[in-house]
């Protein structure tokens, strides 16, 4: 039986989308955020020392990180579904860009939007206006053009393909999922239709709703 530790507010839900396609058995062991550092509680930690979510056990194995547990589950229990075979090399090399671009390249650039976003609230007050001015500054000359360099990318793809690589949905559309699924949360997704119909796609798809049935609706660390 696969475990799935599930931390509150956090990337688990496509781990739980990759069980219900492949249609294996799994519990959950739901987590939740500590209330003032909205941090993963320390019972986490004695499943995987950095006490990060998602972790899953399977047997005596313990895998984190998002895409080492999508690699795993589909080496061992895909039977040559969910990504492109190697003999396709064009397509096999496009899935494991996206597959590691997700976190690689475009989470990083989110995670400090939130971050710049939530550090007014965070300090004293009587710094606040300085710190909300470095935060502003900072989205709006690096962030937001980065980011929106990367949805042009990623809407050209989409619009040329449909998905990211191989049938839908491989291991890299469940792996891009989160990243636009935070997006779409944050801004208007109008001037990315492509993009907006995948993240639409997803939330038709059964396996993603039978996910979302077990674990209750996805949300994000801002919300």
């Amino acid at each position: 039986m696969i475990h799935v530790h599930h931390l509150e507010k956090s990337r688990s839900h496509r781990i739980l989308w990759l069980l219900e396609v492949l249609e294996l058995d799994y519990d959950i062991h739901v987590y939740q955020r500590d209330t003032q550092t909205q941090q993963a509680p320390e019972s986490l930690k004695s499943i995987h020392p950095l006490g990060k979510s998602p972790v899953i056990t399977d047997e005596e194995l313990v895998i984190a990180e998002s895409g080492a547990i999508i690699d795993y589950l589909i080496q061992q229990y895909g039977d040559e579904r969910i990504q492109p075979s190697a003999d396709d090399i064009r397509e096999w090399v496009e899935y494991r860009y996206w597959l590691h671009y997700a976190e690689g390249s475009l989470m990083p650039l989110l995670v400090m939007q939130l971050a710049f976003k939530k550090m007014p609230k965070q300090s004293p007050w009587f710094i606040k206006p300085l710190v909300k001015g470095i935060g502003d500054t900072v989205s709006q000359r690096f962030l937001s053009p980065q980011i929106k360099q990367h949805l042009n990318v990623i809407e050209a793809h989409l619009a040329n393909k449909g998905n990211f690589a191989g049938e839908w949905p491989s291991g890299a559309d469940i792996q891009m999922s989160f990243p636009l699924q935070a997006i779409k949360a944050t801004q208007s997704l109008v001037a990315y239709p492509a993009i907006a119909e995948f993240v639409q796609r997803i939330d038709g798809d059964p396996a993603w709703r039978r996910a979302v049935e077990r674990a209750g609706p996805l949300t994000m660390p801002g919300e």
